[in-house]
């Protein structure tokens, strides 16, 4: 499969070791200068009913899932990097936060049984850093935790090596079926450098 040999994120921590407490820090700093940043958070609160179980998948700091759990949701959120998850579990308590890579990705409640949830949201181009051999898996793993009338809404921008053409169809071969397409967040329509589509199960 094409794609970068390695996870993008993985390489830049190994080049810079501080990598993840910069970028923790930064947003911080963008919050702290009173700017918007849960634009993607109010689009997966605007799709989900009141206490719905949602998974931030990829979930970074914490700054989508801990908006989603303010806002009354049960929240799920994994990422592969141990320091971001740190950071979501300090500034964002409540959630479930996991170390994971999403294309290992396995959520089990104490009987053992796979965790469904009714949305799934992946933002801040995560499927952009992952390498070749990570995406079908990834995928597969998205659709696995989705419930049967769930939805996913996954975003990311044109410049990380993933046509979204190319993702589309992995995706439905993962078993997901694109239902609508935009630009942003804000559901403008389709272009060619940033998508954000929503899937459901096929």
């Amino acid at each position: 499969m094409s794609g970068p040999e390695e996870n993008r994120w993985l390489a830049s921590v190994r080049e810079n070791p501080d990598k993840a407490s910069e970028y923790a820090e930064r947003w911080r700093r963008i919050e702290a200068e009173g700017n918007d940043i849960f634009g993607e958070a109010r689009l997966a609160d605007a799709m989900a009913p009141r206490g719905a179980r949602i998974l931030d998948a990829g979930c970074g700091t914490g700054r989508i899932g801990g908006y989603l759990h303010r806002a009354g949701h049960e929240v799920w959120g994994v990422d592969l990097d141990p320091t971001l998850i740190g950071v979501a579990r300090a500034d964002h308590p409540g959630p479930t936060w996991q170390v994971q890579n999403l294309a290992e990705l396995s959520l089990v409640d104490g009987a053992g049984a796979r965790i469904e949830f009714g949305l799934i949201i992946s933002a801040g181009n995560v499927m952009g850093f992952l390498a070749g051999a990570e995406r079908a898996a990834s995928l597969r793993g998205i659709f696995a935790h989705l419930a049967p009338e769930g939805r996913a809404v996954i975003g990311f921008g044109s410049n990380w090596g993933w046509e979204f053409g190319d993702f589309v169809d992995e995706s439905y071969a993962a078993g997901l079926e694109l239902q609508s397409r935009y630009s942003t967040w804000e559901l403008h329509p389709p272009n060619d450098d940033f998508f954000v589509g929503v899937f459901g199960r096929r």
